[in-house]
């Protein structure tokens, strides 16, 4: 919780402002004629105040109310005093009888609430700070914080509203109200807030997308579109009323007008990525089953070419690759590595792509290449040589898997796969011993991962 900024102000008469409040200029007439013993005693305690001895200053006070026991500028500056000794409740004392004797003084207020406020009791501070709201609405921002940390959160709600429409939004106040908003037992009262807000500012976006967040998360998805289609109504350019509009178009099956939203969201700056990645998933699963729409797709990807976070097209490329369709997982991957061709992973994964879709001439060629720009990987080997095999160039695959299998280390699964790989290539060459070479090792390394 956070104090309302104030500055510091001294005037001599009637009382001498505390240092953590506005300036504001006094009336005449509540400026009180000093005697002159009085006035002696009451600049001795200002002096000492001043280079902060306390104790003294306390004692010229003393001595001075036995000559004018009723005039609150003594008890205003013991206050002070007090309070910079940090003995709150003699402080606190000091000045509540200040503002018992001048109810409307606001200084005796703040100086109540200092006290408060340095002592935690934020309980205690709300009805002051309730008086002092009548002196100076900015205490206001203070109120709100009170209610906050004192768990009166529809006070805290019906206040930020109040604030958000007279003086526009905060960040803490914001703040405040995403924490209230998280128990649902607060958000009824928040929609017929938002509808309201809609009704007088028709032309806020703010206020229809926190209102389509609202129904959303309750599952009140007819009212969210009703939301939406208003926005788009009031507001034909907002980015936001499509991001609510395509979800109910997949909904309905509606794959045109879908795309035609996704296509102004994913350009837009104004919307998160985390929002555009979950709607292209989504895209992305209406695609599988309506596989007219894959050209959509590829130009969806398109935005996210430079997209640090996540590489849209190789997700894209795993999500088929997971579900064995191996045509569409190669032609993301392919898709992804134009631009990334030192992932190795991605690499890897359209290795047994076209493997599995037995596109041996393109696997062999690639892998060859990758074993140039890889030279230590031992998997680009494998691939090579299993593609050269099953083309039937039996010395060749023998080459590459011999040279291969020397970069092999603590892999027994790959060194199985290259033992029996050679073992194919030396039976194409007619070569029975080393074929059984190869074969027995490739079995006794199988033996040994079963124990």
């Amino acid at each position: 919780m956070k104090k309302l900024g104030i500055y510091s102000l001294l005037f001599f008469g009637m009382l001498c402002i505390p240092n953590n409040v506005v300036a504001q200029k006094e009336p005449e007439n509540d400026v009180v004629t000093i005697d002159d013993g009085f006035q002696d005693l009451f600049y001795e305690a200002i002096q000492q105040r001043s280079i902060e001895n306390y104790d003294k200053a306390i004692v010229a006070l003393e001595k001075g109310i036995t000559i004018e026991p009723d005039n609150p500028v003594i008890y205003f500056e013991l206050g002070k005093n007090y309070l910079a000794q940090k003995k709150y409740k003699e402080a606190f004392e000091n000045f509540e009888k200040v503002s018992k004797m001048q109810p409307n003084n606001r200084w005796a207020w703040v100086g109540m609430y200092d006290v408060c406020y340095e002592t935690h009791d934020y309980n205690a501070a709300i009805p002051i700070v309730e008086k002092l709201v009548t002196f100076k609405e900015d205490y206001k921002e203070d109120l709100t914080s009170l209610y906050m940390n004192t768990q009166q959160f529809d006070k805290a709600l019906t206040l930020i509203n109040e604030l958000n429409e007279k003086f526009g939004k905060s960040d803490k106040r914001e703040l405040y109200k995403a924490d209230i908003l998280r128990d649902s037992k607060y958000q009824s009262s928040e929609k017929f807030n938002l509808l309201d807000q809609i009704k007088k500012f028709p032309k806020e976006e703010s206020n229809y997308i926190a209102l389509i967040y609202m129904y959303s998360q309750s599952n009140q998805e007819e009212k969210a579109l009703e939301i939406a289609q208003k926005l788009e109504k009031e507001i034909p350019t907002s980015d936001w009323a499509q991001v609510s509009l395509f979800k109910f178009h997949l909904n309905n099956n509606d794959g045109d007008n879908a795309v035609k939203a996704m296509n102004i969201v994913f350009p837009s700056k104004k919307i998160d990525s985390k929002i555009k990645h979950r709607m292209l998933n989504e895209f992305l699963i209406f695609t599988r089953n309506n596989p007219k729409y894959e050209p959509d797709l590829d130009k969806a990807i398109s935005y996210f070419d430079n997209d640090k976070e996540v590489k849209v097209a190789k997700e894209i490329g795993k999500f088929y690759y997971s579900k064995s369709n191996w045509a569409q997982a190669i032609k993301y991957f392919e898709m992804h590595l134009k631009n990334n061709e030192d992932d190795v992973e991605t690499q890897l994964l359209l290795m047994q792509a076209y493997t599995e879709n037995q596109q041996f001439d393109v696997l062999a060629k690639k892998a060859d290449n990758l074993t140039q720009l890889f030279p230590t990987q031992p998997q680009f080997y494998y691939y090579a040589g299993l593609a050269t095999n099953q083309l039937k160039n039996f010395k060749k695959a023998a080459t590459i898997l011999e040279s291969g299998l020397d970069f092999v280390v603590d892999d027994e699964a790959l060194e199985i796969n290259f033992n029996i790989q050679l073992g194919e290539a030396y039976n194409g060459l007619g070569d029975n011993n080393k074929k059984e070479k190869y074969f027995t090792k490739a079995n006794e390394l199988i033996k040994k991962q079963k124990k």
